[in-house]
């Protein structure tokens, strides 16, 4: 036993949790990716008719935020959740057991995966936003 023994189990714990938030970034961007189908085919006409630039702004703002906290924390938590297991993984090897490094690896890079995906949504996701209210914000400015 090391002094660090209770840091080690501190973050095992932690992998659980980072895989299930990763779990439910990678739901909230197949609803971000609903929202903005609807939002691109509906929304934003509505928004336009109503001709109020500022209602647009804050819209806008708040919609590429959270396309932006989707870009970037799930791929974080993959990465965390990818380096969690594999110290228990390399321990395992060391002392003759390949199969359990060999699953630590799998769980490695299913949290990888999953971190990516909800990243890519949120930044495809984010960067058609802009687009779209930067153009709307244009036609609207151009109208008036």
């Amino acid at each position: 036993m090391t002094h660090f023994d209770w840091l080690h189990h501190l973050i095992a714990r932690l992998l659980p949790v980072a895989m299930a938030v990763l779990l439910v970034a990678c739901g909230a961007a197949l609803i971000e990716a609903g929202l903005a189908i609807g939002e691109r085919w509906l929304g934003l006409r509505r928004l336009e008719r109503a001709g109020d630039p500022a209602l647009v702004e804050r819209l806008a703002r708040r919609r590429i935020e959270r396309c932006d906290l989707l870009a970037r924390v799930p791929p974080m938590l993959g990465l965390m959740a990818t380096i969690i297991p594999l110290g228990p993984g390399l321990a395992a090897l060391g002392q003759g057991d390949p199969a359990q490094l060999a699953s630590a690896v799998t769980v490695a890079f299913d949290a990888t995966v999953l971190g990516l995906i909800a990243g890519i949504a949120g930044l495809w996701i984010g960067r058609l936003r802009r687009r779209w209210y930067e153009e709307l914000l244009e036609r609207m400015e151009a109208a008036a």
